[in-house]
């Protein structure tokens, strides 16, 4: 027989919600044991004949277990078992009346009732119907013994505690059911609410491209109509213009790229190759005409596409940072592959420095900031395993460092 103790309640009922649910087994099974262990000694010793001595050892042994029962009832009936058959075993020792129920008398019944019950409840089949297996057996192979014959009444062990396994097998299974679908019911509530997370996304990433959009198309067509619209414009404004327009193709075109994709689940987004060490180039350029010089030390290793484009965002950030909060501050962009540090492996460094601003703006640029430039270099970085440092200067400016793998073994 093979117990499923392991990974239940300790005890019978341990994981029901009420506290005098909880409670309700050992509730019982004391009830039983107080009330069976000196009924049992009168009986033995009254009705039976059978001696003190006996008659209270096999009282103890029959009802003392029960309490065993409420945490280990396969324990507490291999005890109530032999006992039950020494009992019986032990009564044709003595001349007893034949009205007399014989191979067990009612309080070992009455016992081993409450046993399978909680047998039942914890077991599984297999053992179960061992356990009815052993009982009938038991009943029957004492029964060839039976001094004064044996009649049906002889087997209501075998036929009550039949029962009892069964009911508390039923039990137990709708339990285990009623349980398997409540975790069901939690794990398809929150992929509900996930879904639903997403699809809202999806539907605010779609609304966002749509005004983005229209109003980078409108930049757009209004720079390159500009200096058809404007006369006599001068040689650098209609560059200016020509500057901004180029800028939001560029942008426009990159956020088609990125979101173009949530319109249709079938779609796959458009074949153009994403931005890299040689585009920050034109990234800084495009800033330093925005805000002032900006020194750029470039770097011509050969370096993974997705580091590539790490780098490149990650810079395009840190110059939109400065074209936000520090208009006209010097700032220097560096990129550079040092020598292979202690723990191995060749890492890009990206460096964007600036300075304070000449003089505090007027007004922010932005209403209001989302604040997520930031978080979103720093989870860039940690997808490639990276590392990430930035913090303001002692003299006012912004300083942004990234070590980026370039070995795509590191990657994470």
């Amino acid at each position: 027989m093979t117990s499923v103790e392991e990974g239940r309640p300790r005890a019978l009922l341990a994981g029901a919600s009420r506290r005098w649910v909880r409670l309700l087994p050992w509730a019982v099974a004391f009830v039983l044991s107080v009330a069976l262990l000196p009924t049992t000694i009168v009986v033995l010793t009254a009705d039976y004949g059978l001696g003190g001595g006996p008659a209270s050892a096999l009282a103890v042994a029959q009802a003392a277990p029960l309490l065993l029962a409420v945490a280990h009832p396969l324990r507490a009936w291999y005890v109530v078992f032999a006992a039950d058959v020494a009992g019986a075993l032990a009564l044709l020792t003595v001349d007893f009346d034949a009205r007399l129920l014989w191979p067990f008398p009612p309080m070992g019944i009455v016992g081993y009732i409450g046993l399978c019950l909680a047998l039942g409840l914890r077991e599984r089949r297999r053992t179960l119907l061992l356990v009815w297996l052993a009982t009938a057996a038991a009943n029957v192979g004492l029964g060839f013994a039976a001094p004064h014959g044996f009649g049906a009444k002889g087997l209501l062990l075998t036929i009550l505690g039949g029962v009892a396994l069964l009911l508390g097998g039923v039990l137990r299974e709708r339990q285990e059911v009623q349980r398997r679908l409540a975790e069901q019911e939690t794990i398809s509530e929150a992929e509900r609410g996930r879904r639903t997370l997403l699809e809202e996304r999806a539907r605010i990433a779609r609304e966002l491209h749509d005004v983005v959009a229209h109003h980078m198309s409108v930049i757009t067509v209004q720079a390159d109509t500009a200096e058809y619209r404007l006369a006599a414009l001068p040689p650098d404004v209609r560059e200016e213009f020509t500057s901004i327009a180029a800028t939001a193709r560029e942008s426009l075109g990159e956020m088609r790229r990125l979101l173009g994709v949530l319109r249709n689940e079938e779609a796959h987004g458009e074949l153009v190759p994403q931005p890299g060490l040689p585009q920050i180039a034109q990234l800084v350029e495009a800033t330093a005409r925005t805000v002032g010089p900006v020194e750029f030390t470039p770097c011509d290793a050969e370096v993974p596409e997705a580091v590539g484009l790490s780098a490149y965002r990650i810079v395009q950030e840190a110059l939109a940072n400065v074209v936000r909060h520090a208009p006209g501050a010097a700032t220097r962009v560096s990129l550079s592959v040092p020598e292979p540090v202690a723990d191995g492996g060749d890492r890009l460094t990206v460096l964007v420095v600036n300075g304070p601003p000449p003089k505090p703006p007027a007004a922010p640029l932005e209403a209001g900031g989302t604040g997520h430039g930031l978080v979103g270099m720093r989870e860039r970085v940690r997808i490639i395993g990276g590392t990430l440092d930035v913090g303001p200067l002692p003299d006012g400016g912004f300083r942004i460092a990234a070590q980026l793998p370039l070995t795509e073994e590191d990657f994470t």
